[in-house]
């Protein structure tokens, strides 16, 4: 069994493609999916009639507004190695979902538009990634449109975003005079070809110096490529993959994902140098992947994957060991045992059932109602992976029911969007109103939006000026009670029945630290 987990893991290549909106996230994961073979044609659903959305944006709105706005998970064999991409929202209103991401993927790519340069939602996410020490490959995309000179790339990649660099490809031209790229990985030319369903053609040189170079090229572009690897290997360090592994170095490949293009350079040298499933730190000790028993952790909830079903998903990361359908496992927080008959495994939407995962797998469990995100799942031993961070909110509406036909049905909807971690949800203390707080304004069109369209209830928004919500707790159990009665008209609990301070003012809210010294204000919750 163990000598069948150690391989198992060795071929598991877990990672998130994470970047500023339009850079071409969502158009790198489809591409990336069909070298896997499991789509056939970039843009195809699982119908004959090729729809114009991309395969891992399934939700209505993202196909109306043409953003992703839920992370996807998508798995596909490549060669000998099983792959599983995680597609995050680029769009700076759903960096929580983001965030959280993160927490379970082994490795990321960062997509970079050419024309743009970094951008201030890809900073934000570096940051995550610094702070895990997540190793990082960087695709500059859209190469067949005019940008910057590939240097001056560069020198941004590293000033912007704190890490040692090394070109693993290079491009000859860009813009309209594109003519293709030089992978120095694998000492090899591809030739650009517009087209954005087939893949370019591919000539072995082994010798940079070669004159056949200027024939395909030309012999002015041959002669600037020469230059410029002469330079690249003069002016970068030699590619590490340990400095990799420790996130210090971030290898770079160019390409357009559009046109398919540096697309299957960046996924050939992905799978050999991207660390298989790492140790994950929880609360008690390190849990190492090649362990025996099983361990789990749910880090992301989806309310209905299928619209006819008002069915939830609770999205697991293998920890540890072997996840197996229909055996127990236990449940930490709720402490009790739960058995799953139809764990699934997705492609996009399409989702199959399956019978076994392993160690940096994600597999869908149905979820009735027993999951939170950040909830723990083992073999049996008591172990809690570190909360996933839930950040303080940033806008605040009041929501009301527009429907009173339908209030079931909304108290049912926000439960669900809640779960998954959309937004946050306070009780006003004083006079009972529901308050929802969310980190960008997209979110409350995307709660109205579906709610109304998921659970048929409609809701309507009222102004509420808050400046922030923090997480209150004390030792001093006569200095909380003094607190909360002074400020019972903004006290506030959330889901879990915790304390919660709405601050109407940054004034407000320095006063009440300086007056009530011995209370903690917390503001991100671990959940």
């Amino acid at each position: 069994m163990s000598e069948e987990l150690n391989k198992q893991i060795a071929k598991r290549r877990t990672f998130a493609i994470i970047s500023h909106p339009d850079a071409g996230k969502t158009t790198l994961t489809e591409k990336l999916l069909l070298f896997g073979g499991a789509i056939h044609v970039a843009g195809a659903v699982k119908s004959n009639k090729i729809k114009k959305t991309a395969t891992s944006d399934w939700m209505e709105i993202e196909k109306q507004r043409g953003i992703s706005v839920a992370t996807s998970v998508m798995g596909f064999n490549y060669e000998d190695y099983k792959i599983n991409i995680l597609d995050t929202p680029g769009h700076q209103d759903f960096a929580e979902d983001t965030f959280r991401t993160l927490t379970a993927v082994d490795s990321v790519i960062i997509v970079v538009d050419v024309a743009k340069g970094v951008e201030t939602q890809t900073r934000r996410l570096m940051e995550v990634c610094r702070m895990r020490k997540t190793p990082v490959i960087i695709f500059v995309n859209k190469l067949d449109r005019e940008g910057l000179d590939p240097f001056d790339i560069l020198d941004e990649l590293e000033s912007e975003l704190k890490i040692g660099v090394r070109p693993l490809s290079w491009p000859i031209n860009i813009g309209a005079k594109f003519k293709g790229v030089y992978n120095i990985y694998e000492h090899g030319l591809d030739l650009f070809t517009p087209s954005k369903q087939t893949v370019t053609e591919r000539i072995e040189i082994n010798d940079i110096n070669s004159p056949e170079i200027d024939k395909l090229v030309g012999e002015a572009d041959a002669a600037k490529l020469r230059e410029d690897l002469e330079i690249v290997e003069g002016v970068y360090p030699d590619f590490d993959v340990d400095a990799y592994h420790r996130g210090e170095l971030a290898p770079v490949f160019f390409g357009s994902a559009l046109n398919t293009f540096g697309v299957k350079e960046l996924l050939d040298c992905f799978v050999r140098i991207a660390p298989e499933p790492q140790p994950v730190q929880a609360e008690e000790r390190v849990i190492d992947p090649h362990e025996e028993t099983f361990s789990g952790f749910v880090f992301k909830i989806h309310a209905n994957m299928d619209p006819n079903h008002r069915s939830c998903i609770a999205f697991v990361k293998v920890c540890s060991g072997k996840f197996e359908r229909n055996v127990n496992y236990k449940h930490i927080r709720l402490n009790k045992q739960l058995r799953f008959a139809a764990p699934t495994a997705f492609m996009a939407q399409k989702k199959s059932i399956v019978d076994e995962a392993y160690p940096g797998d994600i597999v869908g469990i149905p979820d009735t109602g027993n999951f939170k995100i950040g909830d723990t799942l083992t073999s049996g031993e008591e172990v809690h992976f570190k909360g996933l961070p839930s950040f303080s909110p940033e806008m605040f509406k009041y929501i009301e029911n527009a429907d009173p036909m339908k209030a079931k049905q909304l108290d049912k909807g926000i439960q669900q969007l809640m779960d998954e971690g959309v937004a946050q949800l306070f009780v006003n203390q004083f006079n009972g109103r529901k308050i929802i707080g969310t980190v960008g304004q997209l979110q409350f069109e995307v709660i109205q939006y579906r709610l109304l369209h998921e659970y048929g209830a409609q809701c309507r928004w009222e102004p509420i000026s808050l400046y922030k919500a923090c997480w209150i707790d004390s030792d001093d159990e006569a200095e909380l009670a003094a607190f909360k009665k002074r400020k019972h008209q903004f006290m506030a609990i959330d889901r879990q029945g915790r304390d919660v301070f709405l601050a109407d003012s940054s004034y407000v809210l320095s006063m009440a630290q300086r007056d009530f010294p011995k209370i903690r204000f917390h503001f991100t919750s671990e959940f």
